[in-house]
């Protein structure tokens, strides 16, 4: 054999192998693929089935899940009467997030819905594009994506203080957008220690106590108010 066939041949054994090593790798990279989506679709029929079930409460963030009832409750305020295009920001109360999700796509009218949270395992519940890392000490801290463009808002300060309080309202007001004329179309909601009722209203001046009384899975000393700018199917104004 001469010196060209030897590199002929050569030349297509390498070729084979190389077709070889690419097909093994296809054929792995489709397996990963498949286990991922395996995975992530478990996944998220486990947070569908079982919510804040999945994180436990860390007391040293204040964090004190609501009951599935209030949570409903806050849930259903923020969605009644929303349509596809509303945008809807919740700040520190990630188990109403978990209560949206719990509903079947159907009974969901819109995708804008966004999770405000100081606790980075939230970014699991929400997803990376409804999840943003808020920290009330930077109440201005995060994308400008929504600011000033959100419809509705539920609001839990995680700190019974003033200064908790006060950042968390600046959060609140860079958030709401300055173009909804209506009740319906910007929907503000707060849920805090009845202590701080007389901070809220100079904070927010065109909210109210309502009847609606917040309850936490596992107790809580501190007596909760909530305070809205408008009267629905789960409380009126004082």
């Amino acid at each position: 054999m001469s010196d060209s066939e030897d590199e002929l041949a050569l030349s297509s054994n390498a070729l084979a192998a190389l077709q070889e090593f690419k097909q093994e790798e296809e054929e792995r990279q489709n397996t990963f693929e498949k286990l991922y989506k395996q995975a992530n679709q478990q996944f998220e029929k486990l947070k569908k089935e079982q919510g804040m079930e999945l994180f436990k409460e860390d007391w040293q963030l204040s964090q004190f899940w609501y009951t599935e009832e209030t949570a409903n409750i806050l849930a259903d305020a923020l969605l009644e009467g929303a349509d596809p295009e509303t945008v809807i920001a919740i700040v520190s109360a990630p188990s109403v997030y978990a209560a949206i999700q719990k509903r079947p796509k159907e009974l969901i009218p819109t995708e804008h819905i966004f999770l405000f949270e100081y606790d980075t395992r939230f970014e699991l519940l929400a997803g990376k594009e409804h999840y943003f890392f808020y920290d009330y000490v930077n109440p201005l801290g995060f994308s400008d994506k929504l600011k000033g463009k959100v419809n509705r808002i539920l609001i839990d300060p995680p700190f019974l203080n003033y200064e908790c309080q006060t950042h968390s309202s600046i959060t609140a007001k860079a958030l709401l957008s300055s173009h909804s004329n209506s009740l319906s179309e910007n929907r503000f909601i707060s849920c805090t220690g009845e202590r701080m009722a007389d901070l809220l209203s100079k904070l927010y001046p065109d909210a109210k106590v309502t009847t609606f009384i917040p309850q936490h899975a596992n107790g809580l000393s501190n007596e909760f108010k909530c305070y809205s700018n408008f009267e629905c199917d789960g409380w009126k104004f004082v």
